[in-house]
């Protein structure tokens, strides 16, 4: 790993090894692609007033205190803001200095040391003014683990010809060249005078931040929240001063109001207006906006601020910065009032997500260990049942309900986006009953019909569920995806668009059962097995192709796993031998396949790509032993840490292959009954695990991969193993043995 590879002489940054960047690049050749070439650095020719309001909320706007913001609610385009930055230890906040300085790289930077200190007050030098301890600050950005290069807005408008102005402490860590200079800083916008000579104005619109540092400071550092008449008056005061701005800005300025950061204890998702000329050259229309690197209407992101800020500016941005420029999404409402409730619900959503996801997890875990308990005890039940024969029936038919409903809840929690649960009084209730409720649905779908009576038959039409719901939604842009307890958090902001791990280890999961029990339908019905392989092997690659294609999955890590899993399940089903030759060339397969998928995404133009064609220019640019160290280190984190899923995936397992695996411990052969009646069971079931087993060891998830892929798998295998059991019959207690004769000495 990364201490046993050499460090490059440039910059002492780590080198991919030459292959790796070989078979990349290869892989786009033989496709016949040529890379694009990079756009040329351009002179200024717009202007933008960047307008920073740390910590503002959509639910701080109001017609009355705040009639500007108003005003732009109803005119401008409109989204939530994500703003998540380096955040300091032990709270997951972006304080106001970090959110000023991711604008300036255009990636996550973030502040050395505890708490939310505030941004450091310039040191005039003339017309302008330089900022104390940059030095020290952009040295801090190399040690975060995203190497934030600081300093890069201001420098591009500087090196383009154009004239950069910052108003407020935290404009100018914003407007701050790579050497920490500002050309033109001022304390208010009065004091630039004539604004028509900057083309970029920064304003640091301060007065939540100003109030949010006076508070007493929590055990972390943080300052804490601020009282309710305290926030309403910093917010109309700052809507005063943008007003006032915004009066004496030149016509045909692009106006980009953003909150920057958070002035709460607890993360949100903020303000993002923008109104004036589009990086395209057209007018931001009143509507929501977008950006590619959410793909979701009305959510983008703080680096996307900069990128914008950037291309309005008629600059282009260097690679460094990670944004993509906002761009009109879909229609919003039609009056300001309707604009700003929907927004305001959007980060309502994002916060009860946060209170209830851990305790979701804490209450899945406990109800999924009670669940096996219970479960092995009414296996055993059934083998010493005797003449209650009829109740171990019974007891067992619960048991396989419960068994399917269990199996359900994975993608329910997906399906459960369907209903505004965030918004009922109770959120955890709300939640767990709306999953329980779509899980039930789903239960019944796959009781409903003939199918109930063969042993794969539930077993089918949930993960065949599990499955295509998860396509679709992938192929819609994910928004099942979005404030779901098991997919995005967008004030978190690590991705938004395409798989997410536990969603792919739901997805994969249900995929490859699901076409264990078409196989066996097939099968049963005289088809020639191979046909069965060729149509199971039909799904399963476009399955995979839309796990991996940059306008869907995007799925880095999972393609490889998914590739492994579906192949040892095609082996098995055709009657052969899995051997380690067939899996290492099989994993070649997956690698030189999302190898080719990331080089076609490293091919389009830099603002479309997502993170496959970005870590192929990471490794161009020996950038990507940074981001697999970060994500290895997340993995192994995560694996460690997170104990309740570490517990479920041991239990699980346990119960698979020492309860329903080891008839001679519980007196029942379940697993291999059902094995004997379903025969296609075996190949799916091996190849869901080996899918999940790839997926935690590719992946910065860790273990809450094969835990959610266990948490499908082995009740519907449980579910089957009833199935088997009960079509076999009660099984009779075994003859006690009477005690034996006394035996009469030899003579």
């Amino acid at each position: 790993m990364p201490n046993a590879t050499p460090r490059s002489s440039v910059g002492g940054r780590l080198r991919m090894p030459r292959v790796v960047l070989a078979l990349f690049l290869v892989a786009g050749a033989v496709l016949g692609l040529t890379a694009p070439a990079a756009g040329a650095a351009q002179a200024v020719s717009g202007r933008v007033a960047l307008i920073g309001v740390p910590g503002l909320e959509w639910s701080d706007l109001d017609a009355t205190a705040t009639p500007t913001l108003w005003r732009l609610a109803g005119e401008a385009a409109s989204a939530s803001l994500s703003t998540r930055a380096v955040p300091p230890p032990d709270r997951g906040v972006t304080c106001p200095a970090a959110g000023w300085l991711t604008v300036s790289a255009g990636q996550r930077a973030g502040t050395d040391g505890r708490g939310c200190p505030a941004p450091p007050e310039p040191r005039r030098q003339g017309a302008g003014a330089t900022i104390p301890g940059w030095a020290a600050l952009a040295a801090y950005q190399g040690r975060t683990g995203y190497a934030a290069r600081i300093g890069t807005l201001g420098q591009l408008v500087e090196d383009g010809g154009g004239q950069v102005a910052a108003i407020g402490p935290g404009a100018a860590l914003a407007a701050a060249d790579k050497s920490g200079n500002v050309a033109h800083y001022a304390a208010t916008p009065d004091e630039l005078g004539d604004l028509t000579p900057y083309h970029l104005i920064v304003f640091d619109a301060d007065d939540l931040a100003a109030a949010w540092f006076r508070r007493p400071l929590d055990e972390y550092g943080v300052p804490t929240a601020l009282p309710a008449s305290e926030r309403r008056a910093a917010v109309a005061a700052a809507d005063r001063r943008i007003g006032a701005l915004i009066d004496r800005l030149p016509p045909g300025t692009t106006i980009l109001v953003a909150g920057v950061s958070d002035v709460t204890p607890d993360a949100h998702l903020h303000v993002a207006l923008a109104a004036g000329p589009t990086p395209e050259g057209g007018t931001f229309p009143h509507g929501h906006l977008t950006a590619t690197s959410t793909r979701q209407d009305a959510l983008v992101t703080i680096t996307d601020l900069t990128s914008t800020a950037v291309r309005v500016l008629g600059l282009t941005p260097p690679r460094e910065v990670v944004g993509r420029p906002w761009q009109p999404g879909d229609a919003a409402q039609d009056t300001p009032s309707a604009t700003v409730t929907d927004l305001a619900d959007a980060d309502l959503a994002s916060k009860v997500l946060r209170e209830v996801r851990g305790p979701f997890f804490t209450v899945l875990v406990t109800a999924q260990l009670l669940f096996y308990a219970l479960a092995a005890l009414a296996l055993r039940r059934r083998r010493t049942a005797g003449k209650d024969a009829a109740g171990a029936s019974g007891v067992l038919r619960s048991v396989q309900v419960v068994a399917v409903v269990s199996g359900s809840v994975a993608v329910s929690t997906f399906l459960a986006q369907l209903v505004p649960w965030w918004t009922l009084p109770v959120p955890m209730l709300s939640v767990i009953v709306t999953i329980l409720g779509v899980a039930g649905l789903v239960t019944a779908v796959a009781f409903a019909g003939p199918w109930r009576a063969h042993v794969l038959g539930p077993l089918t039409v949930v993960a065949a569920v599990t499955s295509l719901a998860l396509l679709l939604d992938v192929m819609t842009g994910s928004v099942l995806q979005v404030n779901a307890v098991t997919g995005y958090e967008p004030v978190t902001g690590g991705r938004f668009y395409g798989f997410s791990n536990i969603a792919f280890a739901v997805y994969s999961t249900g995929t490859i059962l699901g076409l264990a029990g078409v196989a066996q339908w097939l099968q049963a019905r005289g088809v020639a097995r191979p046909v069965v392989i060729s149509l199971c092997g039909a799904y399963g690659a476009f399955a995979i192709f839309a796990d991996g294609w940059p306008s869907w999955g995007a799925d880095f890590g999972g393609v490889p796993a998914f590739v492994v899993g579906l192949a040892v399940f095609l082996i098995l089903l055709s009657g052969r031998r899995v051997s380690v030759v067939r899996l290492a060339l099989v994993g070649l397969a997956g690698a030189a396949l999302v190898g080719a998928l990331s080089v076609i995404d490293w091919l389009r133009p830099d603002d479309q790509r997502t993170h496959l064609g970005n870590f192929v220019q990471q490794i161009i640019d020996g950038e990507a032993w940074t981001v697999v160290g970060r994500k290895f280190g997340a993995m192994i984190g995560v694996t460690v840490s997170n104990v309740p899923l570490t517990l479920l995936s041991l239990v699980a397992l346990a119960f698979l292959f020492f309860v329903l695996a080891r008839p001679s411990r519980w007196g029942v052969s379940a697993l291999g009954l059902a094995y004997t009646r379903a025969p296609a069971l075996r190949p799916g079931l091996f190849g869901a695990l080996t899918c999940a087993f790839v997926g935690f060891l590719m992946n910065d998830s860790g273990i809450a991969i094969p835990a959610m892929a266990l948490t499908v798998a082995v009740p519907l295998t449980l579910a089957a193993c009833v199935r088997a059991l009960q079509l076999a019959g009660p099984t009779p207690p075994a003859q006690q043995s009477g005690r034996a004769a006394p035996r009469r000495a030899e003579a």
